[in-house]
């Protein structure tokens, strides 16, 4: 069996109440408590139906070009492949969305460990209401909200503080910069 030393974070964004609705993803690669990679893409969801465009500010003409969720999973896929842990805040929600999307284009998605930031945040750091956006003001972790590489960095965030009692997003700009990011995308 190969080895499998990644904890995937990840967040998706629905242009509706539908589970195959997925617009927007985002995920962090956290190995040996370092975030080493970090990405996100938009996605064509099957319909046009769009509900949630007041939260994300997504519009099917931003994604009606954009690659379908077939496409977005050839790029996951090796990440997920080699994680032994995902993570999510409220990982229902999100796992929900990838195997309901990945059941659409015929996809089986193989069974991972997951883990809920929202539940490290209530019942480990003791933070409540649990909101990602209520716990990232009070730890202070810059996040601009339900925009999805945004969430999933302040859910990596969480989980590494919820388990080594360390602060990173303290010394993000650097590792960011290792990352080939700048100081502007981490705000979003």
């Amino acid at each position: 069996m190969p080895k499998k030393p990644y904890t995937l974070v990840i967040d998706f964004e629905t242009a509706n109440p539908s589970p195959t609705s997925a617009c927007s993803v985002g995920w962090v690669i956290i190995e040996n408590d370092k975030i080493i990679h970090e990405e996100s893409h938009l996605i064509r969801p099957p319909t046009e139906s769009f509900f949630f465009t007041h939260i994300h500010g997504i519009r099917w003409a931003r994604v009606r070009h954009e690659p379908a969720f077939d496409l977005i999973w050839n790029r996951l896929e090796p990440w997920f492949a080699r994680s032994s842990l995902m993570v999510a805040h409220n990982v229902s929600f999100d796992e929900r969305v990838l195997r309901s999307s990945a059941k659409h284009y015929g996809i089986t998605i193989p069974r991972i460990k997951t883990e809920c930031t929202v539940k490290l945040a209530r019942y480990r750091l003791g933070i409540s209401p649990a909101k990602l956006s209520h716990v990232a003001e009070t730890l202070g972790i810059p996040l601009n909200h339900h925009e999805a590489l945004s969430d999933a960095r302040a859910s990596a965030m969480i989980y590494l503080h919820s388990r080594t009692g360390q602060r990173p997003w303290e010394s993000s700009f650097q590792m960011l910069n290792d990352l080939g990011h700048g100081e502007s995308n981490f705000f979003g």
